[in-house]
């Protein structure tokens, strides 16, 4: 990664050097990715990148900055380089056992707050669940939006569980949230006992893997993407199971991948349970979350 050998490099010169260094070598998000990995190689904000646009590198730092680089052009994820994502205005540790939290996925936590405000929603003593906790993002941002509800956690994997549970005792929810190692539902006994219900369970299918940038492919945790022949795998038993643990008047939200909207309302219609079932578009207008309420 041969690179112009000023005296001394200033944080501007070299944003712009690294940034146009990505681009030729098609690393996504060529400028991000130049600014998040200098920011955190010196321990500053990206606000503070260009507050302190002059300011010159020391040899320790530009060695820093230039490791950093590397790992980068290889295909690493940003986040994995750094050890932390961004997640509905908090901020995640992540490592290679968990998935990198999505923006898409935002839209998951803000409809089941919708679901929370509804005027007939469970509230008392109530309890939530999230199935596949991954990094801990979901239900530790409702943790901190519904702070009078206690929530159950699960994950069939211990990686994940210990990355979320050290999410919720950084963001203070730790108290609030019970983390158990279960495939889906087969660790708690069916009964009426949630308000809310929500899950972002893999859905890619096996046509989708072989098209997934190779950062993706290479770097996150396929177990924690890939969803069988049709993305339904573990989508299509958990929504033929979740009433049973539904109170009357409780919600359930999943997100899904683009075209699996209507197939999961089809299984969740055919159970006979739910009152309404519905969708919400994400940003692209691709149905990204099936909600439905236990009648």
């Amino acid at each position: 990664m041969a690179a112009p050998e000023p005296v001394s490099w200033t944080i501007l010169e070299l944003l712009r050097w690294s940034a146009h260094y990505f681009q030729e070598k098609a690393v996504p998000e060529p400028r991000a990715s130049a600014e998040v990995l200098l920011a955190h190689a010196l321990n500053l904000s990206r606000l503070e990148l260009y507050l302190r646009h002059d300011q010159p590198l020391t040899p320790e730092e530009l060695a820093r900055f230039k490791a950093l680089v590397v790992r980068r052009r290889g295909g690493e994820p940003v986040a994995y380089i750094t050890g932390h994502k961004e997640f509905w205005s908090l901020t995640f540790q992540v490592n290679p056992g968990v998935l990198i939290p999505r923006p898409e996925t935002e839209f998951l936590v803000d409809g089941a707050l919708q679901a929370a405000r509804e005027p007939d929603f469970p509230q008392e003593g109530a309890w939530g669940l999230e199935v596949g906790v991954g990094s801990g993002a979901v239900v530790i941002a409702l943790a901190r939006e519904l702070p009078r509800t206690g929530w159950v956690a699960v994950d069939i994997s211990s990686q994940a569980l210990a990355v979320a549970q050290e999410n919720a005792r950084r963001l203070g929810v730790a108290e609030r949230i019970h983390f158990l190692q279960a495939d889906l539902l087969a660790g708690l006994r069916p009964g009426p006992r949630f308000s809310l219900i929500v899950a972002n369970l893999p859905y890619v299918t096996r046509a989708e893997w072989d098209s997934l940038p190779r950062n993706i492919r290479e770097y996150e945790p396929k177990e924690a993407l890939m969803g069988g022949e049709d993305g339904l795998d573990l989508l299509r038993p958990l929504a033929r199971q979740a009433h049973d643990y539904l109170l009357p008047g409780g919600w359930l939200a999943l997100e899904v991948g683009s075209g699996q909207a209507s197939l999961i309302s089809e299984v969740l219609r055919g159970t006979g349970a739910y009152a309404r079932v519905e969708f919400i578009k994400d940003y692209l207008g691709i149905e990204r979350v099936v909600r439905a309420r236990r009648g």
